[in-house]
């Protein structure tokens, strides 16, 4: 029996599946071998853009990384260019106001995990003018993002980066912070599962590091870049503070591209050129289009330059002139005139895996078109992750085989199921039962339950839980999760969603109610939705009177950049 070749899949390739009149989770069984999902991956992905994308974000083993210290012989060569540009002196004259957690040799261990960072060039494109020039645009950046900004410091503020390693108001006790993608029941929650307290709460990522690391969703793919598995810093994100990953994580942002908006690394080594929707979008090479990658949203498109924009130029011509960089009269250096990027620019790639939702005549179980497609949203799957396009297709379609080597099948996944009420009074008890979880080919499972804030269970990895809710005047709705995985390791997450009656009772607000376009200062306070803040100190004060839909403290999308909760 043959599988119909999916239209612009990949040219001249027609795929073969066995139906072997079996059942995988309802479905008729379709077989791939391992080379034919080998195939397809490598023909969706061979295009220039992406190869050099997938250069560019190479990474070194981490014992070749750790090994490296200032001066050593062995050094890697990147890493020997920056030392001949930047030495430790020049480092400490740089940063003096730095926090202890920066130092001079894990700016070298961060650029030694990025070969890609002040690399050669082998099309004779000057490589020490690239290395200076990223420098003096990083280093620019860390002045505005997590400098002193102080006044009154004998230092002028374009030295006064790397102050802060962990967010202004935020420690590793810190409970309830950027971790509202937690809850089960995304698909974000699944990908990067949350780490957890002793008592079951998930783990704050709040900013570290010299980009302000921040959410799981960010943790998650740096952590599998840096150790090849999401847990490591979802579990231990004081990792990105403490160690040289707090300067690695701004190299990982620097290198990495974000569709549609290309990566740093390739607007500053000249792999990104402007098409004609670019220009027209007032997106050009220079300075100023790196500022729209980092915080386009917030400070351009203005029609002025917004003071933080004003801040990055300022501290950009000075570690340019420090670092020898020479600055073209015509170089952009702002970035008031420019419009976000988007589909259709010379940046804009697709780098996700998504359902190909396409119906092949023909082929098994209705005409399904057992493939991915690209897409330019994030999902779980990413094109820059060797393997993903299969995970993928086994995820949407749970009846596919993927045959090993030897010719046999692929473990398939269990299927993860919750049962139990779906309402229930704040402060009460009730029992969930996942037995009816179930495994294809019939094998054990262990469960382990994954529970909100405020929520305790009986125990975490048995296939029935009790549950003590939280008491609350308010009504809530509570996410739990589920876990399943079978003996060869595959597994399954579900939530189920219960609806809290509370005891009744207002918000608690005793501030003025937040409003929407007001010019808020650091340490006003406001009541809204969920309860009271505070507006954060400079320099994140500036977006508590941003755009409400970002910043609106407890609804915005990004509202705890700019609001404590009191």
């Amino acid at each position: 029996m043959k599988l119909s070749t999916i239209a612009g899949l990949t040219a001249g390739l027609a795929l073969s599946c066995q139906s072997l009149g079996g059942q995988a989770h309802g479905a008729e069984a379709v077989h791939f071998s391992a080379a034919e999902i080998a195939a397809i991956e490598a023909g969706l992905t061979d295009f220039p853009l992406m190869r050099a994308v997938k250069a560019s974000i190479a990474t070194r083993d981490n014992a070749e990384v750790e090994a490296v210290v200032p001066g050593r012989a062995d050094n890697p060569a990147n890493v020997k260019r920056i030392e001949a540009i930047v030495s430790n002196a020049d480092f400490e004259y740089l940063f003096p106001a730095r926090a202890p957690e920066y130092s001079y040799p894990g700016l070298l261990q961060a650029a030694a995990k990025f070969p890609a960072l002040c690399s050669d060039y082998d099309d004779g494109r000057d490589a020490e003018a690239i290395c200076r020039k990223s420098l003096a645009t990083m280093f620019a950046h860390f002045a505005q993002e997590t400098g002193a900004h102080d006044k009154w410091r004998s230092e002028p503020e374009w030295r006064q980066g790397l102050h802060w390693v962990r967010e202004v108001g935020w420690t590793e006790a810190s409970r309830g912070g950027y971790n509202m993608e937690c809850n089960p029941g995304s698909w974000q929650a699944e990908a990067w599962p949350c780490g957890t307290f002793a008592n079951g709460e998930y783990k704050s990522y709040f900013g570290r590091g010299a980009k302000q690391l921040s959410y799981n969703y960010n943790y998650g793919p740096f952590s599998e870049a840096m150790f090849g598995t999401v847990r490591t810093l979802l579990d231990s994100p004081e990792l990105v503070a403490d160690t040289w990953l707090n300067l690695a994580s701004a190299v990982f942002f620097f290198t990495y591209p974000q569709p549609p908006k290309p990566s740093m690394l390739h607007v500053i080594d000249g792999t990104w050129q402007p098409n004609a929707q670019d220009i027209q979008s007032g997106l050009l090479p220079g300075f100023g289009v790196t500022t729209q990658i980092i915080n386009g949203g917030i400070e351009c498109n203005q029609g002025t330059e917004k003071p933080q924009s004003l801040n990055r130029m300022s501290y950009y011509l000075a570690h340019a002139q420090n670092l020898g960089v020479p600055v073209a009269a015509d170089e952009v250096l702002g970035c008031k005139d420019m419009k976000a990027f988007a589909a259709g620019g010379a940046g804009a790639m697709n780098i996700f895996w998504e359902q190909d939702w396409a119906y092949i005549p023909g082929n098994p179980n209705g005409g399904k078109s057992y493939a991915c497609k690209l897409v330019g949203y994030q999902t779980r799957y990413s094109a820059l992750k060797a393997g993903d396009y299969g995970r993928c297709v086994q995820h949407f379609f749970p009846e596919v085989v993927i045959e090993d080597d030897s010719g046999g099948g692929a473990n398939l996944p269990p299927v993860a199921l919750i049962q139990g009420p779906s309402t229930a009074d704040a402060g009460t008890s009730l029992v969930l039962s996942a037995q009816q979880s179930s495994d294809p080919e019939g094998t054990p499972l262990t469960y382990l339950w994954q529970l909100p804030a405020g929520v305790s269970g009986d125990s975490l990895s048995l296939s029935r839980i009790s549950l003590t809710l939280p008491a609350s005047e308010q009504d809530l709705t509570l996410s739990i999760g589920l876990r399943v995985t079978d003996a060869a390791g595959a597994s399954h997450s579900t939530m189920h969603s219960l609806a809290l009656r509370g005891s009744g009772g207002g918000d608690g607000g005793t501030y003025p109610a937040y409003v929407a376009g007001t010019r808020y200062l650091a340490g006003d306070r406001v009541s809204a939705i969920g309860g009271n803040y505070e507006c954060k100190p400079y320099p994140y004060s500036g977006w508590c009177s941003a755009a409400a839909w970002a910043y609106g403290p407890g609804t915005g999308s990004a509202w705890q950049d700019a609001w404590l909760r009191l």
